[in-house]
């Protein structure tokens, strides 16, 4: 990582940001300030087209004058609102053994489901596929190309759910120290995203992860297990030295996701 992108965030004190609303405005998506950024527990929110840029710039505008959000140079087109970088408080996380699955899809997945998964197999088809019709569609081509790049780095991750060769499923997310931030998941079977986040973080704990960062708190995050942890033991985890080995990205039965 660039020592330049690291200097990026210096003036974003995130343990005193808005929980309910953006920590900073502006800078850029190159990979180097996307990894920065999820090390310092930010995750970005880009635009997704000019309203919604002049929305944010409507509304944040005194929070920014005041100096409560932070506003980062390097700015695409000279327009900082189009780029928001949050970090909730509380924040939802899930420990790795702790995805709940449910009796009746472990069940299924021991006795029935001619499923398989992988690993950093398919990251292009993944992003693919949960930007395909999102909206608003925050996962920018330009966001994109920093998240395959950190892939190829080893610190983004994705996993997939495979019925014969068919792509049914999967998430993706960055990986910071002993804590992977989940970004999106899809699925083309009931259960496959599920099943996809469980996979993950079964990888992710056999790896050395500690924790699995939800981003935000809704109703689906707290069915897969995800429990409200104060900011500042977020970021204590964020901090806390970590060896964290290279995920195993072979083929895997989802039967062994169902295991009592």
């Amino acid at each position: 990582m660039s020592e330049g992108a690291g200097r990026m965030f210096e003036g974003v004190d995130v343990a005193r940001a808005p929980g309910d609303g953006p920590a900073a405005f502006g800078g850029g998506l190159g990979a180097d300030v996307l990894l920065a950024a999820y090390r310092r527990g930010l995750f970005p929110m880009p635009a997704a087209d000019d309203y919604a840029s002049a929305f944010n710039e409507a509304r944040f505008e005194q929070a920014v004058a005041a100096g409560e959000v932070a506003l980062l140079p390097g700015a695409p087109e000279g327009d900082p609102y189009a780029l928001a970088w949050w970090s909730p408080d509380p924040r939802p996380v899930i420990a790795p053994d702790g995805v709940r699955l449910g009796s009746r899809l472990a069940r299924r997945l021991r006795n029935t489901l001619p499923w398989w998964t992988s690993a950093d197999l398919a990251f292009d088809q993944v992003l693919e596929a949960c930007a395909d019709g999102r909206r608003p569609p925050w996962l920018t081509e330009e966001l994109r190309a920093a998240l395959r790049s950190l892939n190829e780095r080893g610190a983004a991750h994705s996993a997939e759910v495979w019925e014969g060769e068919e792509l049914i499923g999967g998430v993706f997310g960055v990986g910071a120290g002993a804590v992977l931030s989940l970004d999106s998941m899809f699925h083309r079977r009931p259960d496959a995203a599920r099943v996809a986040v469980a996979d993950l973080a079964a990888r992710f704990a056999a790896a050395g992860g500690r924790l699995l960062d939800a981003q935000w708190d809704t109703p689906h995050i707290r069915t897969l297990g995800a429990t409200l942890v104060p900011r500042d033991r977020y970021l204590a985890e964020l901090a806390a030295p970590a060896e964290v080995r290279p995920l195993v990205g072979s083929a895997l039965p989802v039967a062994r996701l169902g295991r009592d």
